[in-house]
């Protein structure tokens, strides 16, 4: 996504129209306009208001990615009590239908005692918490998952 784009979901994002942020900043409407068209770019102090205007770091306006940000907003917007009301299973089996059918074709029994192990062993050598030791072995499978696939693996 380009700087310009970026800018251009950043203010639609924050509800403010091209003419609220110039008279903010002390530019002109145009030059908003330009920045957003990718015709020109602010400067570096112009970039840091535009960031504190948005709310965002430097480097989030810079690479503003308006479904990131909603998504993040709601994880954060989230509650405990909520998250253990929902299927995540069920949820994510709209986007990955294999999550609603492999407990009928894999034994998942000897998969589980072996994560047991992971898990376990992350709270001993460690000293996590269940959840904590669950998430860190979450993310060591992502980064499997990612290697293998940039080595020409592919997934379904």
């Amino acid at each position: 996504m380009s700087l310009g784009n970026s800018l251009y979901n950043a203010r639609k994002k924050s509800g403010m129209s091209q003419e609220e942020v110039a008279e903010k900043l002390g530019v002109s409407r145009q030059t908003i306009s330009k920045w957003e068209l990718d015709e020109t770019l602010p400067d570096i102090r112009q970039s840091k208001r535009l960031s504190g205007l948005y709310h965002l770091t430097l480097d989030e306006l810079i690479e503003f990615d308006i479904d990131v940000k909603e998504i993040q907003d709601a994880i954060d917007r989230t509650g405990d009590e909520v998250t253990d009301k929902i299927d995540w299973t069920k949820a994510w089996s709209k986007k990955y239908p294999i999550l609603a059918t492999y407990q009928n074709q894999v034994q998942t029994e000897m998969y589980a005692k072996e994560l047991k192990r992971l898990l376990d062993d992350l709270q001993k050598r460690y000293g996590y918490n269940e959840l904590n030791a669950l998430l860190v072995l979450k993310d060591i499978l992502a980064s499997v998952w990612k290697s293998g696939n940039k080595k020409g693996g592919k997934s379904e």
